[in-house]
């Protein structure tokens, strides 16, 4: 059996544009099958689900000795099958693999599952295999190696050696993983999800998740695709390929794993401190319009209401049921999630009341009680009229009894009603089961048949909801042409790297528009107090130079300095810790401090970090990542999420802050990190006070680091 893990690729040692058209491997009219005990598997579980194309062995002993394998004669070599196959399953040990792939490129064949491990993820010899496996394919696309294979449900052609539980689908979902058991899990579900496509990609040698999935998007078929991810490879190519799922409607939702804060290394700035590896991955992939789920359940049920819906245009959701209790308890399960249980609109509000007892309290969410239960019509009115309020999605919660023991005979009146009402209004609706195993599979398959989606969970409902309306945020932006495009990708630099002092990295970016407070250089006290009568008291003196990166945590920063006696005293202290002295104007009336910062991922590239700052911003670590260039309403949309929002707000009758200010500087640090992104080690701004409305946003610290150009 081969290894689970996947490994990361190097961009540059496959690409999907090399490896050929996936569309023979994947979707099949001939299949070839080279091996013994999985071969036979293989073919076992294409007559299972009914492919109807040839299926041809390849196993010498077997031929040697007129057997068959599951049925089929079997050949010797591959240049003894009748015609080149449109995909081969190859499960012999390594180095025979590199033969029978050269073989089957050399034939012509359509495409190659490589089933075998002790390639790269065993290093050494392995990886020797690997780069030679990459040789003798050309042009051929080769899965793997050390990977299951494909499910294509939709065709009943399975290039998979192990059992499964799906079935053949008419339309439904695609899923790639990077790991071979759990894609097993996946189409184990009882959920009544369709699967139309399953891939197991492996070692990615040739195609990866990129790859896969533009493959996918061009079958009419899928309706969403779901990534289970342990790294990310071809972001550049991913990107891409995440654009036209948007043109062609299909949404995309990801798995990954990894979501410890590992912090950067050799790095001096806050936004290095801040910016774990997993959130620049969840900022990637929300600028790519790709969902973001963190359990397999949630991802489940999210593929579930892409398959159904699709991507949603919004928040606003509403939650029918017949119990106070589940109303109370989808409420709490609301409580910081991004969804919004708007209340009825006073003309909605009694379109509701006119369908129930005087005795119901209207609200959102509905606890409708039972006075209309068992009675189809009565509850359809319900339904309808809650349905008609325009909400984004309308949830009723609703738990069948088990039907070893109970009859639920009622319950099927409220889910015909909900059918009814569905129908009538053309709204999307969903149901909910508070408890999965109090939803059948077979209601399951018969709700999404009637374009209604069951969820399983009140907490996975609701990220499913939060995911389907992120994609469809983010489709949004990206139509209205509101998303500048990403930063191309750029290795770094070999260079050394440069620590610019305070004074030069302001002045880099004043260059750029970033507002800044009056100051001077000096060199020596005199000057600091001739600086500061200059400038008008109070101000703040600062050591300056290259190797103060952090200067309130070595003392070198001295704040509000009332006369010349102080500057003079102050200037003597601070002299010894740094090249020269900054004098500048005290900020008087700041409201609140955020940092603002770039940084450099050696996989994704530069990123803007977003946050709560001042000498606490690690402990408070408030703070948003988005991807490089942002545009002016991503960056307003960062800022309103952060908890220090309050304050810019006006937090218990203090003035409100210059938002508009505060996002023309964010905006100055990102002209400046586009222009310097050859070179952009990281780069932070901390804090810029925020003034009250109309006197702007100051930039009182910053730090940059270069590197220098080979």
């Amino acid at each position: 059996m081969p290894d689970e893990g996947a490994l990361p690729v190097d961009e540059m040692t496959k690409s999907g544009e090399g490896a050929g058209d996936l569309g023979r491997l994947l979707r099949p009219r001939s299949i070839a099958v080279v091996g013994g005990a999985e071969a036979e598997m293989v073919i076992r579980q294409c007559d299972k689900m009914g492919f109807p194309g040839p299926i041809w062995a390849v196993n010498p002993k077997r031929a040697a000795a007129g057997e068959a394998l599951c049925g089929r004669p079997c050949v010797a070599s591959v240049a003894e099958l009748p015609e080149a196959p449109d995909a081969a399953f190859v499960a012999v040990n390594r180095h025979l693999t590199l033969e029978v792939v050269e073989a089957l490129a050399a034939q012509g064949a359509g495409g190659v599952v490589a089933y075998a491990s002790g390639f790269k993820e065993a290093g050494g010899e392995g990886a020797r295999l690997q780069r030679r496996l990459l040789e003798v394919s050309g042009s051929l696309p080769v899965l793997g190696p050390n990977c299951y294979g494909v499910i294509n449900y939709l065709d009943g052609a399975l290039l998979w050696p192990d059992q499964h539980g799906g079935g053949r689908c008419e339309r439904g979902v695609a899923i790639v993983s990077q790991s071979g058991n759990i894609s097993i899990n996946f189409t184990m579900n009882q959920r009544g999800l369709p699967i139309g496509y399953l891939l197991s990609l492996g070692n990615q040698a040739k195609v990866g998740v990129a790859a896969a999935v533009e493959a996918l998007i061009d079958d009419p078929r899928v309706s969403a695709i779901g990534l289970h991810l342990e790294g990310l490879d071809e972001p550049g190519r991913l990107a891409r390929v995440a654009e036209r799922a948007r043109a062609r409607g299909v949404p995309i939702v990801a798995l990954k794993a990894g979501r410890s804060e590992a912090g950067r290394r050799l790095a001096l700035s806050h936004t290095a401190s801040l910016a774990g590896e997993d959130a620049v991955v969840d900022a990637f992939l929300a600028r790519l319009g790709i969902a973001r789920v963190h359990s397999i359940p949630a991802f489940l049920e999210t593929l579930k209401l892409l398959h159904v819906h699709g991507a949603l245009p919004g928040r606003a959701i509403a939650s029918l049921s017949c119990s106070g209790g589940e109303a109370s308890l989808m409420a709490d399960a609301g409580v910081g999630r991004r969804v919004d249980f708007r209340p009825l609109s006073p003309e909605r509000r009694e379109a509701v009341r006119a369908t129930l007892s005087e005795l119901v309290a209207i609200d959102n969410p509905l606890d409708y009680h039972t006075f209309v239960w068992a009675d189809r019509a009565r509850t359809a009115a319900v339904f309808s009229a809650m349905l008609e309020s325009g909400y984004d999605l309308t949830l009723l919660v609703l738990d069948l009894p088990r039907a070893d023991r109970c009859d639920p005979a009622d319950w099927e009146v409220t889910l015909e009603a909900l059918v009814d009402a569905a129908k009538a209004t053309g709204r999307p609706a969903a149901l909910v089961a508070s408890l999965g195993e109090l939803l059948p599979e077979a209601v399951a398959e018969r709700l999404i048949a009637e374009g209604i989606v069951p969820l399983e969970g009140l907490d996975e409902a609701l990220a499913a909801v939060e995911a389907a309306a992120d994609v469809g945020e983010a489709w949004a932006l990206m139509a209205g042409g509101g998303r500048p495009p990403l930063l191309p990708f750029a290795p770094a630099g070999s260079g050394p790297v440069t620590t610019l002092s305070e004074w030069d990295s302001k002045r880099a970016l004043a260059a750029y528009e970033l507002p800044l407070p009056a100051g001077q250089r000096v060199g020596d006290a005199e000057a600091a107090v001739a600086a500061a009568e200059a400038l008008g008291y109070p101000v703040v003196l600062k050591a300056t130079g290259a190797g103060l990166a952090h200067k309130s945590e070595r003392g070198a920063v001295r704040l509000g300095l009332a006369d010349a006696a102080a500057v003079r005293e102050a200037a003597e202290a601070l002299l010894p810790l740094g090249e020269a002295l900054l004098v500048e104007a005290m900020v008087p009336d700041a409201l609140a401090e955020l940092i603002v910062g770039v940084q450099h991922d050696p996989q994704l590239g530069l990123f803007l970090l977003v946050g709560s700052g001042g000498v606490l911003v690690e402990l408070i670590g408030d703070r948003r990542i988005l991807m490089l260039p942002a545009a002016p309403e991503e960056i307003e949309a960062a800022i309103r999420s952060l908890r220090v929002m309050r304050l810019i707000e006006g937090h218990r009758g203090r003035p409100a802050g210059d938002l508009p200010a505060l996002v023309a500087a964010v905006q100055a640090v990102q002209r400046y990190a586009v222009a310097e992104a050859h070179r952009l080690v990281e780069l932070d701004v901390n804090p810029v006070m925020v003034r009250p409305e109309g006197r702007g946003a100051v930039a009182v610290d910053a730090l940059i680091r270069l590197r220098e150009e080979d």
